[in-house]
């Protein structure tokens, strides 16, 4: 099932957690080799992390199978800090755009999860009303979105094959839901009502509940 969880939520789903910060240094270091931050306890966090992001998650037998992480580029986010050379020198601030970073599948990740987190990011940004998701995503990523059949607008890119990264723009509709939905299997009734109960109880926390949809 799909989590859509705050990073001060994560502590109610200690093997959920634990397991994902651990798929991400496995991705990420081990198998992609990218210069990241890998914990004592073989956990890959960064400093965003540190900023309450809300994470996408998809849960395989109580355990991590796949994620994403979210947050509002009204605030920090990686493509203004580390990234902006791919948007001109623009950076990008707007209410209605979060940005998407760390997608992660766990390894031996069934063939629906990356559809699964796909329309999780979709039912997000629907819920929240939010017009677009922005992210940076390499050459590999490409295929991926292809054949989900949700493929970004580029807004810049840099590099030459399998080396090249791109900032991209999706933008939510419900028509990619439903396509999703079925790519990955699931009933959109069911993946609407995972988002909502979510945060349902996240409003139980205190937080504005913000659906739209």
């Amino acid at each position: 099932m799909l989590h859509f969880l705050h990073a001060d939520q994560l502590h109610t789903q200690p093997e959920l957690r634990d397991s994902m910060f651990r798929d991400r240094a496995d991705q990420f270091r081990t198998r992609l080799g990218w210069e990241v931050s890998v914990t004592e306890h073989g956990e890959e966090r960064d400093q965003y992390d540190d900023l309450n992001p809300l994470y996408v998650i998809w849960e395989t037998g109580g355990r991590h199978g796949g994620s994403m992480r979210f947050l509002p580029t009204s605030g920090r986010t990686m493509i203004n800090e580390h990234f902006l050379g791919l948007l001109d020198g623009r950076p990008l601030h707007n209410d209605r755009i979060w940005e998407c970073t760390r997608f992660c599948l766990s390894r031996g990740a069934a063939p629906n999860v990356s559809a699964a987190l796909m329309l999780g990011g979709a039912e997000l940004g629907l819920g929240r009303g939010l017009d677009f998701s922005v992210g940076v995503f390499d050459a590999r990523m490409v295929r991926i979105y292809g054949r989900l059949g949700w493929s970004p607008a580029i807004l810049g890119s840099t590099g030459e094959g399998r080396d090249a990264i791109s900032a991209g723009l999706w933008h939510y509709s419900e028509e990619v839901a439903d396509r999703l939905a079925a790519k990955a299997g699931i009933a959109r009734a069911r993946s609407r009502s995972w988002y909502h109960l979510a945060m349902d109880r996240a409003a139980r926390l205190g937080r504005p509940r913000l659906v739209v949809a």
